[in-house]
């Protein structure tokens, strides 16, 4: 299992674009946020027998 759609962006962005990356930035961890844990790289608990 890979990385779910929507979790990676890619994006072009000059050095010079310092508001262009701070909306690039903020769209991403809006979206990411709203998908939730990704359950495939969290920890599990470990089961004590």
């Amino acid at each position: 299992m890979g990385i779910e759609p929507g979790r990676l962006h890619f994006s072009w962005i000059s050095s010079a674009e310092s508001t262009k990356f701070a909306k690039v930035a903020q769209e991403v961890s809006d979206k990411v946020k709203a998908l939730g844990p990704n359950d495939h790289f969290a920890k599990k608990e470990l089961k004590v027998a």
